[in-house]
């Protein structure tokens, strides 16, 4: 799924992890996604969660899709963060799970979250051969 992500592919998101439920994922902040504001652009931060949720819940194997997903921002993200996601299940019931993403970045003091999602999956089809 992710090789054939145009999207993600072209914002440079590499996913590290993606196993059992869960993903990580890099992203760093370049010239095009910052907003006239001179930090990141909500619609990238969005992105960027939603790529490692959907790493995490098409990790299972069966084509699983986002049914809806929200997000908080927490602080903003600037140009040359580099920025890290971690996806966590929380629970799969039926063809639908729900999964929570932190998006961070690490400072001296320590990891700063930029951004909270959560994701609701819906599982549509069998294992991708």
């Amino acid at each position: 799924m992710l090789e054939s992500d145009a999207a993600s592919t072209a914002l440079g998101i590499e996913v590290t992890r993606a196993e059992h439920g869960h993903a990580t994922a890099r992203m760093t902040v370049t010239a095009p996604m910052v907003n006239g504001h001179d930090i990141a652009h909500g619609g990238y931060l969005f992105l960027f969660a939603d790529t490692t949720f959907a790493a995490a819940c098409n990790s299972h194997g069966p084509v699983t899709v986002a049914s809806g997903a929200e997000i908080s921002f927490v602080t903003s993200a600037r140009l040359g963060d580099e920025l890290v996601a971690t996806a966590e299940e929380r629970t799969r019931y039926g063809r639908n799970g729900i999964y929570d993403v932190t998006v961070h970045r690490e400072t001296p003091g320590g990891l700063e979250v930029v951004a909270e999602f959560r994701g609701r999956s819906r599982t549509v089809g069998r294992i991708r051969d």
